[in-house]
This record gives C-alpha cells, structure tokens and sequence, in this order.
C-alpha cells in the first residue's frame, strides 16, 4: 500500500478522533455512575441486598424513618454500616441516616442517651427504638416494632405449675420470651385469682396444668372468650378436669392418647430417636404458615377434633386445621416409652390433626365492643414445641412467631426473618476430603517434580 501525506493525514485525523471518542466515552460513564445507582447482587441467599420480607415491610411504612448511629473512629466499621444502611435508603425515598461520632457530637449523644459505640436510635411517627447492633434482622425488627405502637400484651397464665417465660431450663420458655419481645410484644405472667383481663390487645395464653382452675379463674377465662378474646391453648396429651368447660366453649376434644409416627424412613432423615416426635412436613393454606418452607417439631403431642355432637355448619367458630400428622401416624393410648404398635380397636389413626386456628366474626350483642369484630383463637396439642431446648428445631420459631402475629391482627408482619446464606461452608464427606487431599498435597507436587525433573533431564542431554 502506497502511503502518502493525504493517508498520513486521514490517520491522524482517525486516531485524534478515537482518542477523543474514548475520553468522551469515559467520562460519560463517569457521569452515570455518579447520577444512577445500579446494583445487581448475585450471591446465593441476596446477602448484599434486602430480603423480600424487608422491602414488603418498607412498603408498610408511610412516615419518615431517621436513623442516628453512633460509631467510633474506625473507617472500614463505617463503611461497612454506610453500605447496609443505604440499602433502606435505596428502597425507601424518606429514609435518612446519620453515622454520628460521639466522642465529637457530645450533646447529640448525650440527648440520645448513648452509653456505648454501637447503639443505634431510630426514630418513625414520633416514637423511638434503640439497637445495640446493626444489621438487616435487627433494624427491620424495630421497625416492626415502632408500626405496632402500642404493644401487644401477651399473658401467660401462672399458678397451676405452667411453664414459665423465666426459666432457663431445657424446658423453659425463656428463650420464647426473648424472641417475642425483640419482636416488639410485651411478654407478662398474670395470675388470675388477683387480676383480671382486658381484651383490648391481649392475647392469653394457656398451657397444661397439673393443678386445677379455680372457679373463680375458669369464669374470667370462660368470660374473656365470651367477650372476643384472642387466645392461645397448648395442651400436652391428658386434660385436666378443670379445663373441660373451656373445650365446650371452643366446640373441640383432644383425642385419648400420644401421637406417634412410625415412619422410619422420616425419622432417619431427620435424626429422630423416638416415633413421639412428631415432624409436621406439609402445611394447609393459611395466613400463619402460607410462608413456611421447613418442618416442625413436636413430641409427646395430643390430637384434636370438633365436637362430635356439633358440626361446621351450626358452630360459631370458622376452624382451620395448621398442623396435620401423616398417614403412618397414630394416636397411641398405652405406654409408649417402651415401644409403640398400632392396636385399631383402641387407637386412632393418622392422618391426624394437631394443630387448628379459629375464628368467629363478634356482632355488639356478643361482644363488650360497640363494633363488628374478628375473634382469633389457636389451639395446638403440645407445650414442648417452643421450650428452650426445642424452640430452634426446623421452623418451630417461625411458626410461633407467626401464629401470635396473626392472633394480634398483624398478619402483614409474619416470617420477617433474616436471610440465610446456603454457600458459607463447604460439607465434605470423609472420602471426598481424603481425595482432594491426596490430589493437592501428594499427587500434584509428585506430577510436578517428574515434569520438572523430566524437562531438566531432555535440556542436559542436549
């Protein structure tokens, strides 16, 4: 090809250009970037992202949201909390924050009564929630917590040898106690022979009992549901005699015996060492479970039924089944620490149910309110499923949590829960550890060597 002076020219003239269109593309990409946010998070369970459940509850929250964090002098703590905190920014247009150095803003601390690096003030509708620590669970939390306002009062009944919301004990409900009141309730004992109830936004809560109601206790109880009531019933398998009248109330039995299953295939994969624990795998639709995906566990449970002289058609109560044995269970009326066996003359068998949620709709006649109303009752035939030693198997939280958000009418709040992160740890069976350890530590070093010495050898000779 002929170069000339005109080709030399078109040259330059095409590479100033390029040059030029290259600047120009630059620094439109600079100005996108600083006048558009866009994020796209690819790790497995959205860890650098707001779950669904948080932006559901974002869209739930029409006021201002300001956020006051008072952190220490350490960049990377703060950059690290800048980047969960702008993710609410990012989702909600009111939202603000303030990373807030208390050792120099020292009467703004003061205000806020900031006693250590780390609390958080978050201020929604003119009401206030402190945190000791940031992250996504703990901040959606509070603002659980703020939406509801006036907080719920769950009461547990005492006095009859319940299991209390103090003990710390394997069979406590300690840990209950602490999981509902960082969910924004008020957790309280109430003793009946002293106080009496109020309905308005108070859930009660029984369980089994080894002494008897006092006719004074059973008429407030018996009351309290007459007047529309929200309550929860756990009642392990045998009832006391005192407790009768209440299961007339509600238009329901517990059937005679211990749920068993003897599924063994079950109970391999769940590691189950005795057929009275009872896995509740599949759910009905309803508002309390439509977002659980993991099983529940209960043991020694009692099963549940209506009335057989009352039928759905002349009961009050509209009743959903939540919980539902499968068809190798069984309700077993002898011994079953020894051994378990279906005998049909005297046992009933499965599928069963152990687990229901009522409702009835409260006209004035039949109710202190002066309006319509909803009445929400759940009864489940077990006290063990949300002890302290069994709270955290599979989704037995969630599914507590989930049926005292529904009692309380708050079902728009149920399963706010924080993401989990399937790909942190990598599970190795012993043989496949043993390979891989084989390969890199002995195999490949050895291969290496014979290449190396084998290259070394062929360059000598030569």
């Amino acid at each position: 090809m002929l170069i000339t002076q005109k080709s030399q020219l078109k040259y330059r003239i095409q590479h100033i250009l390029f040059i030029l269109l290259l600047l120009a593309c630059i620094g439109f990409s600079g100005w996108l970037s600083n006048a558009y946010n866009i994020r796209s998070d690819w790790t497995a369970g959205k860890r650098h992202s707001l779950s669904n459940d948080t932006l559901q509850l974002l869209n739930q929250l029409p006021h201002e949201i300001n956020l006051r964090s008072y952190q220490g002098d350490n960049p990377t703590l703060n950059n690290a909390i800048d980047e969960i905190l702008n993710r609410y920014k990012n989702n909600k247009t009111n939202f603000s924050f303030k990373i807030i150095n208390p050792e120099i803003f020292i009467d703004q601390a003061k205000a806020d009564n900031i006693q250590h690096y780390g609390q958080t003030i978050i201020e929604y509708n003119d009401l206030t929630e402190r945190i000791d620590k940031i992250s996504e669970e703990n901040i959606s939390n509070a603002l659980i917590r703020l939406q509801r306002g006036n907080k719920p009062n769950l009461l547990f009944l005492t006095q009859h040898g319940e299991r209390s919301t103090h003990d710390t004990s394997p069979v406590g409900y300690s840990q209950l106690a602490s999981e509902l009141m960082n969910k924004g309730f008020n957790v309280n004992s109430i003793n009946l022979l002293t106080q009496n109830l109020n309905i308005k936004k108070t859930v009660l809560i029984l369980t089994s009992i080894n002494k008897p109601l006092l006719e004074t206790e059973l008429r407030k109880i018996q009351q309290y549901i007459k007047n529309g009531g929200q309550l929860l019933w756990l009642q392990d398998p045998v009832l006391n005699n005192s407790q009768l009248e209440l299961t007339t109330d509600l238009d329901i039995n517990f059937i005679d015996g211990v749920m068993v299953d003897n599924n063994q295939e079950v109970s391999q994969m769940l590691q189950l060492s005795h057929p009275a624990y009872i896995p509740v795998l599949e759910y009905k639709q309803h508002a309390i479970t439509e977002k659980m995906q993991y099983f529940t566990l209960f043991t020694t449970a009692a099963a549940i039924t209506g009335k057989k002289d009352n039928t759905q058609a002349d009961s009050t109560w509209l009743t959903s089944d939540l919980l539902i044995t499968s068809e190798t269970s069984w309700s077993e009326t002898k011994n079953f620490i020894l051994g378990v066996e279906f005998n049909k003359e005297e046992d009933m068998a499965g599928p069963l149910v152990i687990g229901i949620a009522q409702q009835r709709q409260l006209t004035p006649e039949n109710s202190i309110s002066q309006n319509t109303r909803q009445q929400r009752v759940v009864i489940i035939g077990d006290t063990d499923f949300i002890a302290n030693n069994n709270l955290g198997h599979g989704a037995n939280l969630d599914f507590i949590l989930n049926t005292f958000n529904w009692l309380t009418q708050d079902d728009q709040l149920i399963s706010i829960a924080p993401k989990d992160a399937p790909d942190l740890q990598l599970d190795l069976s012993a043989p496949v550890a043993a390979t891989l350890g084989i390969v890199f530590l002995i195999a490949l070093p050895v291969l290496f060597f014979i290449s190396g010495a084998a290259i070394w050898i062929k360059r000598h000779k030569k």
